[in-house]
């Protein structure tokens, strides 16, 4: 799991003492526009510096490589993050989780309700998040039943709609044949 290796990242990264970095996505509007006049925005990676004695004072700006080399860790946390949230659940939408409790599981390199389940009992005990993974594995179990009942919906209204498409070709072949048959009197007369 990529965890393991967003904590060797950690452990061995030497961090400034009273400077702490988050690496984030912003949208940011372009000078492009839409064919219809709508302004195009695209999503660029922001780095936000804090310092420890000086809580007022941050630093925002669009990341550099030169940001990337001086906050690895953070860096790291940033990337592991982008990956997990392509493949899984993130854990904003994981309504068992306070605000607090997701902004604590970040900062631990975890970012998706899957990464949260995956993560071995020790690992959960140690980081003190054995009930938060217990949740995250619920709701995985759950969610994999209501995902069967999802595709047999899914495929019911496939049926639905070939049943329809068919129920509506007998009808014009049945007006076609009355019109052959209304047809065929009017020539017998």
């Amino acid at each position: 799991m990529d965890f393991n290796l967003f904590e060797k990242i950690a452990q061995n990264a030497n961090p400034e003492d009273g400077v702490v970095a988050r690496f984030y996505d912003r949208s940011v509007k372009t000078e492009e526009v839409t064919k219809d006049g709508f302004p195009v925005f695209k999503n660029v990676c922001f780095v936000e510096i804090r310092i420890k004695d000086n809580p007022s004072e941050v630093y925002d700006q669009p990341a550099t490589k030169d940001k990337f080399e001086r906050f690895p860790v953070a860096y790291a946390r940033y990337q592991l993050m982008k990956k997990q949230v392509k493949e899984g659940t993130p854990l904003e939408q994981f309504a068992f989780l306070t605000a607090g409790e997701v902004e604590s599981l970040k900062i631990r390199g975890i970012f998706t309700v899957e990464a949260l389940a995956e993560l071995e009992e020790e690992k959960a005990v140690q980081l003190e998040i054995s009930r938060e993974r217990e949740l995250a594995q619920k709701f995985l179990a759950a969610s994999a039943h209501n995902s069967e009942i999802a595709s047999w919906q899914k495929q019911e209204e496939k049926y639905r709609q070939t049943i329809a498409q068919l129920q509506n070709k007998i009808e014009q072949l049945l007006a076609q044949v009355k019109n052959l048959q209304d047809t065929s009197k009017t020539k017998e007369k």
